[in-house]
């Protein structure tokens, strides 16, 4: 899984450090739907529960200039029987947000999805005043299904979220 800036790699153990650090980021966090502050032992529990067992995927987003881990990209709740998934993405290092790390990242992503995984769909959910990262997620092939008005409450307020899907061309 190439691309010209980045290559995707399996997650291990020992990027819990990182994982940690940038879900308990602000520019990570804001625009994630769980709020909950993020443990060690709670990405442990994923690594362990989720990723080990095949119930997700997830790979580190890693520069290809100088091996820099930048972020995360993984797919969840898989459904083996109607070959779906639901993807998510986050940049943790700031100084990569707003460059189109996120959009190669899924591109790639979405590849080994379909080809490798077999998926027929791949589905996300956003906040949607997420305008950068819903313009991203279309950019490489998402496309709005619908929006789920005043659907989950942050911090004391309703937020909209747009509900997007991208299905296996070749299928």
């Amino acid at each position: 899984m190439n691309d010209s800036r980045i290559y995707l790699r399996p997650i291990t153990e020992a990027d819990t450090p990182d994982i940690v650090r940038w879900r308990n980021s602000e520019i990570v966090r804001q625009y994630f739907i769980t709020q909950a502050d993020f443990t060690p032992e709670s990405h442990m529990y994923w690594f362990n529960n989720y990723i080990k067992t095949g119930k997700a995927v997830q790979f580190m987003i890693v520069t290809r200039d100088d091996n820099k881990p930048i972020g995360s990209v993984y797919i969840k709740d898989l459904d083996n029987e109607h070959k779906k998934g639901e993807y998510g993405i986050f940049i943790g290092e700031g100084s990569y947000l707003g460059k189109g790390y996120g959009s190669e990242a899924a591109r790639l992503m979405l590849e080994y999805a379909f080809r490798t995984m077999k998926l027929h769909r791949v589905y996300l959910r956003a906040f949607t005043d997420n305008e950068r990262a819903v313009g991203s997620y279309k950019k490489v092939g998402f496309e709005v299904e619908g929006i789920l008005r005043d659907d989950v409450c942050i911090r004391g307020r309703f937020r909209d979220i747009t509900w997007m899907a991208a299905i296996n061309p070749a299928d």
